[in-house]
């Protein structure tokens, strides 16, 4: 999944997350987005989950890129 290979520390913490995205919300390079409509921690599972969900409706028309962004 989406996990370095080595790490200088091996657990961080995660901070606060407070309130909504003003900008950057709005999918501009490429035809499907995932958006999260309420502050959550998304785990690497579920954005392969949505990865693998948009591939078959893309199919053989473009590619598929991963980029997460809060409503």
């Amino acid at each position: 999944m989406l996990m370095p290979k080595k790490v200088k520390y091996r657990k961080q913490q995660r901070g606060r997350m407070a309130g909504k995205a003003w900008r950057g919300s709005d999918v501009s390079f490429r035809d499907f987005g995932l958006k999260a409509l309420e502050p959550c921690w998304l785990t690497d599972r579920q954005i392969e989950a949505a990865r693998v969900a948009m591939a078959p409706v893309v199919a053989r028309g473009g590619k598929v890129g991963v980029g997460v962004f809060a409503a």
